[in-house]
């Protein structure tokens, strides 16, 4: 079956990255522009880090944006939605800082427009924990833009994270995609080549490899963008045979 769409995960994969580097440097930019407004560093990075696992542990009742600010607000009160307005606005202005803490790889864009112009639908299938400014600030580092793809996963509009199998049903039922019709293709193995459990084929992208359980990686197409291309291509070709 022709693979007609394929979801890419944004940090690590499109967008090359250090994990805990990137992540020090942005929670270092966000805690200097909440200070002003009476957060210590220690308190918002821990408030964050909790209104992240309430959104990864979300069963799908409600948002992941409802799910972070119930939590967050549930540690700092009323104070935290009334500073809200600050908080969204950091990721349209503060957190374009954070580019410096991220690399750059043009293969990236390159591959994500190569297949587009073969026809395939392209989406963005990036854990959902960040609003859809950092999102698309996020994306622009690549060298694309949001427009590109035909959905981009965020806390707004998902309700599930990975690597919770629903996250990737949400996306299919969305994209109205059978899931043997779609690639997924990420850096992380626990959190990414999960969706091969649904029957999507998968491409596990080693450039940032994230192993976390240190599982044979010979069970997974993988390499960089040069071995994802060939991958793609070959299916493209055993299509139409």
């Amino acid at each position: 079956m022709r693979i007609k769409t394929v979801l890419f995960d944004l940090d690590g994969t499109l967008l090359p990255m250090d994990q805990e580097k990137f992540t020090e440097g942005y929670f270092g930019l966000l805690a200097a522009k909440m200070k002003s407004v009476g957060y210590s560093a220690k308190e918002l990075v821990d408030g964050v880090w909790a209104g992240t696992a309430a959104m990864v542990k979300n069963d799908g009742g409600q948002s992941n944006e409802a799910v972070f600010w119930r939590s967050f607000a549930g540690l700092f009160g009323e104070k935290a939605l009334a500073d809200r307005p600050l908080f969204d606005a950091f990721y349209s202005n503060e957190f374009q800082q954070a580019r410096a803490f991220c690399g750059h790889n043009p293969q990236a864009a390159e591959a994500v427009r190569a297949m587009t112009a073969a026809g395939v639908r392209v989406a963005l299938a990036t854990n959902p924990i960040f609003p859809a400014a950092g999102t698309q600030t996020r994306i622009r580092w690549t060298g694309l833009e949001p427009e590109e793809f035909a959905l981009c996963t965020t806390y707004e509009n998902s309700r599930y994270c990975k690597p919770n199998l629903n996250y990737y049903r949400d996306i299919l039922s969305t994209l109205g995609c059978p899931a043997q019709e779609c690639l997924m293709v990420g850096n992380d193995v626990a959190e990414d080549m999960v969706a091969e459990e649904l029957g999507m084929k998968v491409f596990l992208l080693t450039d940032c490899l994230i192993n976390r359980e240190g599982k044979d990686l010979a069970r997974y197409p993988h390499g960089g963008f040069a071995e994802l291309m060939e991958f793609w291509r070959a299916l493209e070709g055993s299509d139409r045979q």
